[in-house]
């Protein structure tokens, strides 16, 4: 990555202090990317939701919804604590200490997936464990975000977002062809695991824990924080509320930024939800067994990786509003394939133009939320925006568990979906002003 002149923010006021170079901080901020993203590859979306529906419960509709209650309930809590953390963080000038803290909680919870035995004992255990590796692998994502706007200059936040994104499903690639090849697909598993009781599927908490603790480090070392404040617990939140108050004002006064939390909002929500039950419903509906979902998983990743890499210019040419927006009309199209198509080879198309699209919806959202945020409130403002993607995370997988258990069908039941993508872009467009 070429260096480039970045910008690193105080604490508070507007004051910018300019420092040259950049290329190493940067590509170890993107780093954090490839470092986090198996965690929602091989655990929320792929590998362990299958195994959950098929081998710890035993029944994939019934898994499909647990499923559904367990990551919307973890979603919900990220929604209501995101703000005001990101206000106090805001107050104490440093982000890494927090990404430091959530990292290392969802590290722990997800090799402790280890433990979650094929047998339907094994359920509250394995819903707990989800939910708080959720938790912490959401709130470590809302501080490294709000990151970004310090380390990069405005004119090319698309590309190192889009980059950024495209390196984390290189990273879920990567780490879904090892459990693939490595663990699962061999007759005889290497390290003695044990077939009869899935140890082969079990490993992959605690390989997603190991990378992540291995590639988040450089994000620790080389990017540089801001400078922190000496402040007392109670003075931190005092401030943070205060802040956060203040701020809300501010948001009703506008358009343009309310519109696009709302957007966010609502297509975030279809995209979680397709994230959490794609690998159920592939492996219900298709019948694909487990080394099929991972295949499927690892041609979904590649297409996304190359989508959001090639959309990070895209982003900086037209803007991210734009490229929002062309996105999410791709990503309802293939939405509305993947639940209509009845043979695997037609799903697979689906599937590749739902992974070209996804990628550039995720890093144009993260770039034109850095664009529009204040340079002083950047971390409160990104958990406006994890609020915005959080808030309803409850009701898509609720809505999903509810129609799939009315209607005992998994394609139903997953394409409620699309409302909530054709909803957000709609009022992405809607959100019109000048385009950044």
């Amino acid at each position: 990555m070429s260096r480039v002149r970045t910008a690193l923010l105080p604490s508070s006021g507007s004051a910018v202090r300019q420092q040259h170079g950049g290329g190493g901080r940067q590509f170890a901020w993107a780093l954090f990317d490839w470092a986090n993203s198996p965690f929602t590859t091989l655990i929320i979306t792929f590998v362990f939701p299958a195994y959950f529906a098929t081998a710890i419960v035993g029944d994939e509709v019934r898994g499909q919804a647990i499923w559904g209650y367990a990551i919307g309930t973890s979603g919900l809590v990220v929604a209501v604590l995101s703000p005001l953390l990101g206000a106090i963080a805001d107050v104490g000038g440093r982000r890494k200490p927090w990404i430091m803290g959530f990292t290392a909680l969802c590290i722990v919870a997800t090799a402790l997936l280890w433990f979650a035995s094929p047998s339907v004992a094994s359920v509250p255990f394995a819903v707990a464990c989800v939910a708080i590796a959720n938790l912490g692998f959401e709130f470590g994502t809302t501080f490294n975000n709000a990151m970004l706007p310090d380390i990069v200059r405005k004119d090319r936040l698309g590309r190192l977002s889009g980059w950024a994104w495209g390196l984390g499903y290189a990273g879920g690639l990567a780490t879904l062809a090892l459990a693939l090849v490595v663990f699962v697909q061999p007759a005889i598993p290497p390290f003695g695991l044990d077939r009869e009781q899935a140890e082969q599927v079990r490993i992959v908490g605690p390989l997603v824990a190991i990378w992540f603790g291995i590639f988040a480090w450089p994000l620790f070392v080389f990017t540089p924080d801001r400078p922190g404040r000496s402040l007392a617990v109670g003075a931190a939140i005092r401030e943070g509320l205060r802040t956060l108050r203040n701020m809300l004002k501010d948001l009703r006064a506008g358009r343009q930024l309310p519109l696009f939390l709302l957007a966010h909002m609502l297509y975030a929500d279809g995209l979680a939800t397709l994230f959490a039950f794609g690998g159920i419903y592939v492996s219900g509906t298709f019948g694909m067994s487990l080394a099929e979902v991972i295949v499927f998983g690892v041609v979904l990743n590649v297409a996304a990786g190359l989508g959001a890499f090639l959309f990070g210019w895209v982003d900086d040419w037209i803007g991210s509003r734009r490229t929002a927006v062309l996105a999410l009309v791709g990503l309802t199209l293939a939405s509305v394939a993947a639940v209509s198509v009845q043979t695997r080879p037609w799903l697979w198309v689906a599937g590749c133009f739902l992974g070209l699209f996804v990628g550039p919806v995720q890093a144009a959202s993260r770039s034109l939320m850095a664009r529009l945020s204040p340079p002083d409130q950047q971390a409160a403002y990104f958990g406006l925006f994890a609020l915005s993607g959080k808030s309803t995370a409850f009701v898509g997988p609720v809505v999903v568990a509810v129609v799939t258990d009315a209607a005992g069908s998994q394609r139903l039941g997953l394409a409620t979906i699309i409302a909530f993508l054709i909803a957000g872009l709609i009022l992405l467009q809607a959100s019109g002003g000048k385009d950044v």
